[in-house]
């Protein structure tokens, strides 16, 4: 994995991810994000797409209540398309098989602070990705 920070889109495969949906019709763009999501959640043995799974929900987070524009130095040029509100539950799903994931890219980090600062980050997305718990609706009691 080429690393340059901590950050979401601060490495190759997210950076190479960023291109491939620039090259993509807008159309298309959602299916790409889609399908790194799920094949990151339904992977089993060593998780291949995680730093592109990690720029996917960060390219999601910021249409949530509350989300963050990410810095898009490396990420991509064209814009991202609005993103239905499914992929929200599939970006936190993704972001905690990798937190989970002890032999996947959190053993990547040499340096301690590194990798404390890239789980906030993803502890970060995730706050905002997860679903609203459902809300219950009170009976209107009238004196």
């Amino acid at each position: 994995m080429g690393t340059w920070d901590t950050g979401p889109l601060d490495n190759d495969s997210a950076a190479d991810f960023a291109n491939a949906l620039d090259e993509a019709e807008l159309e298309a763009r959602e299916a790409l994000t889609r399908g790194v999501l799920v094949r990151t959640i339904d992977a089993t043995g060593y998780l291949t797409e995680a730093e592109e799974a990690v720029a996917a929900a960060a390219l999601i987070a910021p249409q949530c209540p509350g989300g963050e524009a990410v810095d898009m130095s490396y990420g991509p040029e064209k814009p991202m398309p609005v993103f239905p509100l499914d992929l929200r539950v599939l970006a936190d799903e993704a972001l905690a098989r990798i937190i989970d994931d002890e032999d996947g890219p959190a053993s990547n980090w040499v340096d301690p602070e590194d990798w404390k600062q890239w789980r906030a980050i993803l502890t970060r997305l995730r706050a905002v990705l997860a679903p609203p718990p459902p809300s219950i609706a009170l009976f209107d009691v009238q004196s």
